[in-house]
């Protein structure tokens, strides 16, 4: 029943993370390349210029969806006295 309820606080935890990553990224861009990020649909890019920024890219976007996901079910605990999930990492 947990999870039902927790879809809601997951899915607006997403969209705002989404949202958010793309403006990081977008700034964090501007201060290394005037230029707009490369894309795989260009023709005349860089390999390196291509894979660094998409590797920032991801870096920034997983950041973000793990501390939105992290907020979402702290606000979901909050609100039900329930956490969503595990209580810590199992033990290895």
């Amino acid at each position: 029943m947990k999870r039902i309820l927790f879809v809601p606080f997951s899915l607006l935890g997403g969209l705002i993370a989404g949202l958010l990553a793309k403006r990081l990224f977008d700034g964090v861009w501007g201060l290394i390349d005037d230029e707009e990020p490369p894309d795989s649909e260009h023709r005349r890019i860089s390999w390196p210029k291509l894979l660094a920024a998409a590797a920032l890219e991801g870096a920034i976007f997983r950041a973000t969806r793990k501390a939105a996901d992290h907020g979402a079910r702290t606000a979901f605990a909050g609100v039900t006295g329930s956490w969503p999930g595990e209580e810590e990492p199992e033990p290895e």
